[in-house]
C-alpha cells in the first residue's frame, strides 16, 4: 500500500516543543527506552488479533467522554470519509471490510444514543461489537502511546528582512497519482528545490526561522501567525516523490547531539548555535512537501480534519482507515501530572514516523498549550478496534441477546523525533 507523508507535525519522543514566539515549553525527563516500539510488522501477518470477551477492556469507562461532541464528530469524518469510493481501495485489510467498518461506526453512534450509564454503554458494547487488539511491539499488545499536535509559526505573506524563508507551492507540470504521489518517480531533491532557484516565483508564504520552515516541510501542514494578527492555514499539496529520511538520527551518529539528549528543542538549539551546519543535515532528508492554503483543517491523512483527543496517526499499512478505536493508556493534565485515559477514538491519520504495529499517535490540538500536552505525552497501552458483529441486523436496532460468535476467515493475508 502506497504511503503518504503525515499531514501534520508529529513530536513523538520531543523533550521540548516550540510555539509560533519561538518559546520552548518544559522538557520531558529522560526517558530509558527498553523496548523496539519500532519492531515492523512481519510479512504477511495481521497486526490485529480478536479478542476473547473476558479479555475485553472496561468500556464503561469511556462513557463520560463519549457525551462530548468531539467524540461524535470524529465519527462523522470517518463515515464521510468511507462513504467516499475511493475509500474502498484500502480494503479488505485482513478480514476487516470495508462495508464492516462503516457499519461499525454507523452501529456506535445508536449505541451512544442508547447508552445512559457506564454499565449500558459495556454492556451495548460487548453485544455489538468485536473488538481485536493490536498485536504490539512484543506480540502482547503493548503500544506506546504518544502525542502530537499543529504548531503555530510565524509568517508572512510577503518576503521581508525578518521572514527570508519560504515554503513553495506544488510546481506546475508536476503530475501526481491517485495516491499523492509523483508520477515517474521522484522529482527535484529538498537541495535542489531550496538551491537552484527554480522555484522561485512559486513561494507561498516565508518563515523567520530556517529550521522552523524545514519542520512545517516535513509535517506538511501549519497555522502562520501572520505580522496582523491574523492565522493562515496551509495544507498539503503533494511531495517531491524521494523517501523521508529523519536528521535526528544522523545528528545522534555523527554525535552532533547525545541520543539521550535528542529533542525537537534540542536541535532548535544546536542549529542556532550552528546554522552553517544545516546545509549538511537539512539536506539529507530529500523529501519536500508543497503547500497551497487550506481552510477548516487541520486535516489527517483521509483528508478529513482530525478532532483534538479523538483522533490518532497509526501506521495506515497495517491498521484500517477511519476505523473506531479504543485506547486505554496514561496522558498528562495541563499541568503534566500523568492520568489514566480510556476513551473511543477514530483512526484518521498516519505519520511518517508511525510505521509499526506497537505505535501510535494522539492529536492534542493546536497551539502551546497543546504542544505542551504532546510532548509529555509518552506511556505503554492498549490499542484496540471495533468491528459490528457478523450477524447483520435491522437498520437502526442494536443487539439484545448475546450473539454467537462469528467466524472470521483470512481473506489477505524512535527514540528521536522525525526531523
Amino acid at each position: 500500500m502506497p504511503s503518504r507523508s503525515r499531514l501534520i507535525v508529529l513530536l513523538a519522543f520531543a523533550g521540548i516543543l516550540t510555539t509560533g514566539c519561538n518559546k520552548p515549553v518544559e522538557p520531558l525527563p529522560i526517558r530509558k527506552v527498553d523496548k523496539d516500539y519500532e519492531r515492523p510488522l512481519p510479512p504477511g501477518k495481521f497486526a490485529l488479533r480478536q479478542v476473547p470477551e473476558k479479555e475485553y477492556p472496561a468500556f464503561g469507562k469511556a462513557w463520560y467522554r463519549g457525551k462530548r461532541l468531539g467524540l461524535r464528530d470524529a465519527v462523522g469524518n470517518s463515515i464521510a470519509y468511507l462513504k467516499n469510493p475511493s475509500s474502498k481501495q484500502y480494503y479488505p485489510l485482513g478480514p476487516i471490510t470495508h462495508a464492516r467498518v462503516l457499519l461499525s461506526l454507523e452501529r456506535f453512534l445508536d449505541v451512544l444514543d442508547q447508552a445512559d450509564s457506564p454499565a449500558k454503554l459495556d454492556d451495548l458494547i460487548r453485544r455489538n461489537f468485536d473488538v481485536f487488539q493490536s498485536i504490539g511491539c512484543d506480540d502482547e499488545g503493548t503500544v506506546l502511546f504518544t502525542g502530537y499536535y499543529s504548531p503555530i509559526f510565524e509568517g508572512s505573506l510577503e518576503p521581508t528582512e525578518e521572514f527570508r524563508y519560504p515554503l513553495y507551492r506544488l510546481p506546475p507540470g508536476l503530475e501526481k497519482d491517485r495516491y499523492g504521489e509523483v508520477v515517474g518517480g521522484p522529482w527535484r531533491t529538498r537541495e535542489e528545490i531550496e538551491t537552484s532557484g527554480e522555484m522561485t516565483g512559486n513561494e507561498l508564504i516565508w518563515l523567520s526561522d530556517r529550521f522552523e520552515a524545514y519542520v512545517v516541510s516535513v509535517q506538511g501542514s501549519g497555522f502562520i501567525r501572520l505580522p496582523d494578527d491574523t492565522l493562515y492555514e496551509i495544507g498539503y499539496a503533494g511531495n517531491n516523490g524521494h523517501d523521508y529520511t529523519p536528521v535526528s538520527k544522523q545528528l545522534v551518529s555523527d554525535g552532533a547531539i547525545q541520543k539521550r539528549d535528542m529533542s525537537l528543542a534540542t536541535m532548535i538549539a544546536y542549529f542556532r548555535q550552528n546554522p552553517g551546519e544545516m546545509d549538511k543535515y537539512l539536506f539529507q532528508n530529500k523529501r519536500y512537501i508543497f503547500f497551497q492554503e487550506a481552510n477548516g483543517g487541520p486535516y489527517g491523512c483521509l483528508g478529513k480534519p482530525v478532532t483534538p483527543e479523538f483522533s490518532i496517526a497509526t501506521d495506515k499499512d497495517i491498521f484500517p482507515r477511519g476505523a473506531l478505536a479504543f485506547i486505554s493508556t496514561k496522558v498528562p493534565d495541563d499541568g503534566g501530572d500523568r492520568n489514566r485515559l480510556s476513551t473511543f477514538i477514530l483512526d484518521q491519520d498516519r505519520g511518517a514516523a508511525i510505521r509499526a504495529p506497537g505505535r501510535c499517535d494522539i492529536y492534542m490540538g493546536v497551539g502551546e498549550e497543546a504542544g505542551k500536552r504532546a510532548g509529555w505525552t509518552y506511556s505503554e497501552g492498549g490499542l484496540y478496534y471495533l468491528f459490528a458483529k457478523d450477524a447483520p441486523m435491522p437498520e437502526g436496532s442494536l443487539a439484545t441477546d448475546k450473539p454467537a460468535d462469528p467466524v472470521i476467515t483470512q481473506e489477505a493475508g524512535y527514540e528521536v523525533p522525525p526531523m
